[in-house]
């Protein structure tokens, strides 16, 4: 009797992680659903029919995924700075030099503003309609990625690779605000050239942050 009631309580745990499982996959494609229509029509111009019309549904089914239009855009720009943390994380966690992480972190970031990605286009255009408590996880996400960013410098500096008077949180701020400013601009002006945006500000970047001695390698000729 005993194995009997275990076999069932073990078959209802495996249905009951396979409707988690499911739900899961179906909770993603309605945030990708919700992402492509704000990166399209915009937060306020966007309706909840139009989610659930992207996703083939009934507009009453896309409760099951959202209690609101609101909390459909808090969620697509979690998710899209999820990505966007992960993204860094990799960059961190690879061995290469310094200058290529710097370069290879303002390439990741500028490239968001261009990319097809449209829970992160939402993040960076959108997320500033959603009220201040509703971006708790976003802040803290914010905050995860200065402080990946933060330790790249501070890797580059005992390296020996940057400066050692550099300020890691000064520094990290100043380059996210680069990528920021300069990524407003490639979305207001399309005829910005991506490329070399990502050149000059990484130029830029590693003149400010480079130790003198991995300056004058640079300078020297091939």
């Amino acid at each position: 009797m005993h194995i009997m009631q275990s076999m069932a309580n073990g078959a209802k745990t495996i249905t009951e992680s396979s409707e988690t499982v499911k739900y899961a996959r179906k909770k993603i494609l309605a945030i990708e659903a919700a992402a492509k229509v704000f990166a399209n029509k915009g937060f306020h111009g966007s309706t909840t029919h139009d989610i659930a019309a992207e996703m083939g549904i009934q507009q009453g089914s896309l409760y099951y995924y959202f209690k609101s239009k609101e909390q459909a855009l808090q969620d697509v720009c979690e998710y899209g700075f999820e990505n966007y943390v992960q993204k860094m994380q990799k960059i961190c966690s690879k061995k290469q030099s310094i200058e290529a992480k710097i370069l290879a972190i303002v390439t990741s970031h500028l490239s968001t503003y261009r990319s097809d990605h449209s829970a992160m286009k939402v993040h960076n255009e959108q997320r500033l309609y959603l009220p201040k408590q509703k971006r708790v996880l976003i802040k803290q996400l914010g905050t995860r990625y200065r402080e990946l960013l933060e330790g790249v410098l501070g890797e580059g500096i005992r390296k020996k690779s940057l400066r050692a008077d550099i300020d890691t949180q000064f520094v990290a701020y100043s380059i996210i605000g680069i990528c920021n400013s300069w990524g407003a601009n490639l979305v207001r002006d399309e005829n910005l050239d991506l490329l070399e945006t990502i050149e000059q500000c990484s130029t830029l970047i590693l003149r400010g942050t480079l130790s003198s001695q991995q300056s004058s390698k640079k300078r020297k000729p091939n």
